[in-house]
């Protein structure tokens, strides 16, 4: 679970267009979504939030070993702790939330709050959108495609609405698995493209290797 398909691609799909100056990453785990904005930007303050003590340790780890280490910080507290503390404004918002909301749990606590929706509720984290997205910021998340009209009916009760949307399958036969969506206060005409991933057992697409090529060492 460190560095998943899901948190590469967020990473490399969400929009910089608008050159953020401050950037969110709630729930960072080992922090790559952190680390792939300050690779593919100039973004001055790089704020990441983990509740949990291992990931947190790794991640903070992460930060300081990297090139980017005088951008880059990480909190450790969890998404109501943060946002009952911090009145900042940030430019991009960008998570890859736990979306297991099944009943069943493991012994493993640790993986269990990663995973599971109960660590940090949609609802917590389109409040905390609302509060931190500044008036022309970007809301980017990673969600099931089978929460992705709940999650829009969500954000829209708080003035986000999405503006751009990237549906994924693992191969061209399989189901919809992912959604990427980008959200903004601003309503503009929905972008939806789709992306397949592998055309076969670790062969992958083109469209796929373009997207997160800068990320990994042999790709």
């Amino acid at each position: 679970m460190k560095i998943g398909t899901d948190g590469v691609l967020l990473g490399a799909w969400t929009s910089i267009k608008h050159n953020p100056f401050a950037i969110l990453d709630i729930g960072a785990g080992t922090g790559i979504l952190s680390l792939i904005m300050a690779q593919r930007t100039d973004a001055e303050v790089i704020e990441a939030i983990e509740i949990d003590d291992n990931a947190y340790e790794q991640c903070a780890n992460n930060f300081e070993n990297s090139p980017w280490s005088d951008r880059l910080f990480c909190y450790h507290a969890s998404l109501l702790e943060f946002a009952n503390e911090v009145d900042d404004q940030y430019d991009s918002i960008i998570c890859n939330p736990p979306f297991y909301s099944e009943d069943y749990k493991t012994e493993n606590t640790s993986r269990d709050l990663a995973r599971f929706q109960d660590a940090m509720p949609f609802e917590h984290l389109v409040f905390a959108a609302k509060k931190f997205l500044s008036k022309d910021g970007v809301f980017s998340v990673v969600i099931p495609f089978k929460e992705e009209i709940y999650f829009e009916e969500l954000a829209a009760k708080v003035g986000l609405f999405a503006v751009r949307k990237l549906h994924v399958r693992g191969h061209k036969d399989a189901d919809i698995k992912r959604s990427l969506i980008e959200f903004s206060f601003t309503k503009t005409a929905l972008k939806t493209s789709e992306l397949i991933i592998e055309n076969g057992r670790h062969n992958y697409t083109e469209d796929y290797i373009n997207i997160v090529k800068d990320f990994y060492l042999n790709m």
